[in-house]
């Protein structure tokens, strides 16, 4: 089976096709500037090589195919016509047929595209070109590299572009699950290993399918098939001032040296390639960390900034206008060229990104960045080998539209300083502060331990101690991620932005009750009071006219009896009028002149209690009717559902939905389409999710759990029943409930605790075969899906209790969410979408602190997570460090309604007062106050005389005061001047203070 050829014939037809159809409008324009009029293209691919090297000729052949294959004959009677010649080993039949393949150049036109820079090579290749020689005159040749590029190789489809996220995941798994352990060890025994060594050793793991199904940092889908991946590019390790940023590099035989080490991989999964590149920093001075702080920080900007229709070349000057502005020193290091296109071919020459390309970028392109600085001095080297070093960075990016930041499919491998940087220095010798401070968020990445050393006895104490080192690695690293995020707020608020009143300006609404005379009712002849439903208006008889009003501008209706007449006033809505938000209408001209009020007089009593309770009524079902329009504003009308029909779909049975649909739970079963989801019970109720809506994909186990769990976040609410949700779930009880204790036939034979462990063991397979289950099915649903989310699994060890909502539930943070998925209403925070995270209520003496998790768009309700229990208060801030959320803590709770509405007025002052700062300065206020209030209770002299001469009044907070003090109190306010008391005091003082300070001190509180 392994030696079997297929030919995947539906790609050859659908590629082919796209190409022959770009062709053909290319020719029908006037300019016909992409292929230059040819009327004929030549591709020719020669020996089959162990390593070929994927230029285009190669990377056309499989880009149609698909698959490399033998044999081509499948490939007849589709859309396109195709004709396949075989060679054999009758010389005058080859002729034949080179022949005939000459006839049909010559016949479509004097032009025919090639390949310029074409090295074929073998036995083929040179009878062709020898044939070609000799009609070389009567022929044209046009060189098509970049029609190539552009029409078949640089825009992938759906199915290349997942192809080439299984070769980034698996790029990235081996660089941070293996490489790292392995270089970490490596110099931390320092042990003597060549570059050559480390290499095998990673070019190994490609033949270990295990490695690749245990990924921890993300999963591969389920029908991920290793036996596809092969090298395209390294594995390379180089360190010691040696280094090669080609592609064609290797790794020599030199030991790997504690210094710069750079390492770096290519894949190719089903043809399609991705590459990622790591510098790693050994024990680094100040200089060498500032370097890659820039190269890192050009990095992320041309992936920020890489987007559609954007100029190759206006990349790269982006990034050198950036070394220019912040290290003008380092623009002579740059290198010249930093990237360039990638898919079947490892590098496109026609997507270079250099200063002179002038082409522009397109969706569903997949560009390499690969931005360095060679042959850097280093100020302070540790020896010779230490002079000279080179940083480099490579992301395979994946670019999206104009409006979309493009998508790293290779930012799982570490690549921020934090991330890449180890220390492996002795105490003893001398670092400098900023090693020393240097944090160390992933426990893979330090090289050094932290001690196992307690500094108490008590193990009940244990638990609460802080590492004074880790705490002070972690203000440092949110005083860095404090100044980035203020950094940001500047940057992207440059100017004065914002609504005026923090809120957004409401527009003024004109509402009409009929367009023609003869849509009145008939009633209104009689000019009396009619409350037209219908047309949500009230006619009113004013100076014997009818006169329309629509509901929206009256605010209310009353009925009063004065005597015997009854009185209906009527109010209505005007500028200046509401005291709450609801009333704060807008208006075109609040300037103009407005009826507040009309007030009609009647002696049936009955008549204006009946118009006033219709009015009413009428108000009340007009503001219904507006609170359900603005609530569903956000949902979202799917496309239709394409249902598989040829065959059964993947379906999960035996399930529960939340939120239920109307009427008895029932179970129903989850079917997987071509483009999304449906769940159906036995009622026929159906819930459709399209993949296209699916925000994030959870799946949550069944341990220390009832229920085992398929989370999908929506990216718009969607209906179900009556009711708009935005978090679906799929969920099956994990205990048995049909399982009879009592009747069970092995009670009879056996007894005691061997039927209750027999139970027990049962009941864990069971929970552990429910968990393979769903899982499964979440993979399923994620390799099904084009793009966009992988299943996310929550880390319980990371969990903490609090009360988002109305109970108290198990918070759990996932890799890129903080989730709480057990009891509705859930909760789903995307960590990318907070702003700030701050802790109040944070003071000794309390047992619970709040958390309050503010969001990047200002106008969403800041999320608060309630009553979290104060052990878990290091964790938390453990793990928001570990993030790179900046946090902050408080004693008390603030009004954030006010503080989000100053935001939103105006934040570019917000920022330019200092931003958020001010939650950081709030807390060191409150110790400020506390000290003052401290030094408040150091009484002078005279103070404690006047404290002792307190009224009755006064001495009833002194309720702990002893009754010496007591009565020596009473003595002293027998009579006695300022001069003796004051002298008493003294004496006092002198003789033991403390004690009538202590006193001062409980009748001051």
């Amino acid at each position: 089976m392994a030696d079997e050829v297929k030919i995947d014939k539906d790609a050859f037809q659908s590629r082919l096709s796209h190409f022959i159809s770009i062709w053909r409008n290319d020719k029908r324009q006037s300019s016909d500037a992409l292929f230059g009029g040819v009327g004929s293209i030549v591709i020719l691919m020669g020996r089959n090589e162990d390593n070929p090297s994927f230029h285009k000729n190669n990377a056309m052949h499989n880009q149609a195919k698909g698959d490399a294959a033998k044999h081509l004959e499948p490939l007849k009677g589709g859309k396109v016509p195709v004709e396949v010649l075989v060679k054999g080993k009758d010389a005058d039949q080859n002729a034949k047929h080179l022949e005939k393949c000459l006839d049909v150049i010559k016949g479509a036109g004097k032009k025919v595209g090639t390949i310029s820079k074409d090295s074929t090579a073998g036995p083929f290749a040179d009878e062709w070109k020898k044939a070609f020689g000799d009609i070389s005159k009567e022929v044209e040749e046009v060189d098509i590299s970049l029609a190539l590029s552009s029409a078949a190789l640089a825009v992938k489809d759906e199915n290349e572009l997942r192809a080439m996220r299984n070769a980034s995941r698996a790029c990235t798994g081996i660089i941070s699950e293996y490489f790292i352990e392995e270089m970490s060890a490596v110099l931390d025994a320092e042990k003597k290993v060549t570059h050559k060594e480390l290499a095998d050793k990673m070019d190994k793991k490609l033949d270990d399918v295990k490695f690749f199904k245990n990924l921890k940092t993300f999963k591969l889908p389920a029908d991920f098939d290793s036996g596809q991946l092969d090298f395209m590019y390294g594995p390379t390790v180089q360190s010691g001032g040696n280094y090669d940023l080609k592609q064609s590099a290797t790794s020599d035989d030199n030991n790997l040296h504690p210094g710069i080490i750079i390492a770096g991989l290519g894949l190719r999964y089903k043809s399609y390639s991705s590459m990622v590149a790591r510098t790693f920093l050994v024990d680094p001075n100040n200089s060498q960390e500032a370097n890659y702080k820039l190269l890192h920080n050009i990095q992320e900007m041309l992936i920020r900034e890489a987007r559609e229709s954007v100029i190759i070349k206006d990349l790269y000057n982006k990034a050198l206008n950036m070394i220019k502005s912040k290290k003008p020193e380092m623009e002579k290091h740059f290198t010249k060229t930093i990237g360039a296109g990638i898919g079947i071919e490892s590098r496109d020459p026609t997507l270079i990104i250099n200063a002179k390309n002038t082409r522009q970028l397109k969706d569903m392109m997949t560009i390499n960045f690969a931005p360095g600085f060679t042959d850097i001095e280093n100020p302070n080297p540790q020896d010779k080998k230490s002079k000279t070093y080179t940083l480099f960075v490579s992301d395979t990016v994946r670019i999206k539209g104009r409006t979309e930041e493009a998508g790293n499919l290779t930012k799982q491998a570490p690549v921020d300083l934090e991330g890449i940087s180890f220390y492996f220095k002795d105490e003893e010798e001398e670092e400098t502060p900023a090693q020393k401070n240097k944090s160390r968020k992933d426990p893979k990445i330090g090289a050094v331990a932290s001690s196992n050393l307690t500094k108490t006895k008590l193990r009940a104490d244990r638990g609460k101690q802080v590492d004074e080192g880790a705490e002070v690695r972690r203000r440092e690293h949110q005083k860095e991620l404090a100044q980035k995020k203020q950094r940001e707020g500047l940057a992207q608020y440059s100017e004065a932005t914002g609504d005026a009143n923090g809120v957004t300006q409401k527009k003024f609404k004109k509402f009409e009750s009929y367009k023609r005379d003869n849509q009145f009712p008939s009633r209104v002849a009689d000019l009396t009071i009619v409350v037209d439903v219908k047309a949500s208006t009230v006619v009113l008889p004013i100076m014997g006219r009818p006169v329309p009003f629509h509901i929206n501008t009256i605010k209310n209706a009353s009925k009063s009896d004065e005597g015997e007449f009854s009185y209906l006033r009527i109010n209505f809505l005007s500028p200046g009028q509401g005291v709450v938000r609801k009333d704060d209408q807008p208006f075109e001209d609040a300037n103009a002149h407005f009826v507040r009020s009309l007030t009609f007089r009647s002696m049936d009593a009955d008549r204006m209690q009946d118009i006033a309770s219709q009015v009413t009524d009428l108000r009340k079902n007009a503001v219904r009717r507006e609170q359900e329009k603005k609530e569903m504003e956000d949902v979202v009308e799917q496309d239709k559902l394409n249902v598989i029909r040829s065959r059964k779909p993947t379906n999960l049975d035996n399930v529960f939905v939340r939120p239920g649909l109307d009427g008895k739970r029932i179970a129903g079963e989850v079917e997987i389409h071509q483009n999304g989801l449906r769940y159906a019970d036995l009622r026929g109720s159906q819930i459709d999710i399209l993949f296209s809506n699916i925000k994030n994909l959870f799946f949550q186990p069944c341990t220390h759990e009832l229920i085992v769990i398929i989370h999908i976040h929506l990216k718009d609410p969607i209906m179900i029943g009556k009711k708009k949700a935005k978090d679906v779930q799929f969920y099956r009880e994990a205990t048995d409930m049909a399982f009879d204790e009592t009747g069970n036939r092995k009670r009879k034979h056996r007894y005691g605790d061997e039927e209750e462990f027999e139970q027990e063991q049962e009941e864990r397979r069971r929970r552990a075969q429910l968990d393979r289950h769903f899982k499964s099915f979440a993979e399923k649903i994620q390799a099904a899906a084009p793009e966009g989310f992988g299943v996310d699994v929550p880390f319980r060890e990371l969990g903490f209790n609090g009360v988002p909502n109305r109970s108290n539930v198990l918070c759990q943070p996932t890799t890129d969410c903080l989730v709480q998925l057990t009891e509705p209403p859930f909760m789903v925070i995307a960590l990318e979408e907070i702003e700030i995270v701050h802790l109040e209520r944070v003071q000794f003496g309390l047992k619970n602190f709040d958390m309050v998790c503010v969001f990047k768009d200002f106008h969403r309700q800041p999320a608060h997570i309630n009553t979290v229990p104060v052990e878990s208060l290091e964790n938390v801030k453990d793990w928001l460090d570990s993030v790179n959320i900046p946090y902050s803590e408080g004693p008390l709770n603030l009004n954030w309604g006010t503080i989000m509405k100053t935001v939103t007025a105006d934040p570019h002052q917000f920022f330019v007062d200092g931003g958020w700062s001010f939650l950081t300065m709030e807390s060191d206020d409150e110790d400020e106050e506390e000290e003052e209030e401290e030094s408040a209770f150091e009484m002078s002299d005279s103070e404690l005389a006047v404290s002792d001469e307190s009224s009755e009044d006064e001495s009833d907070f002194d309720d702990d005061a002893s009754a010496d003090e007591g009565s020596a109190s009473d003595e002293e306010s027998g009579g006695e001047d300022w001069d003796e008391l004051e002298k008493k005091a003294k004496k006092k003082d002198k003789e033991g203070g403390l004690e009538d300070e202590d006193s001062g001190r409980k009748k001051k509180r």
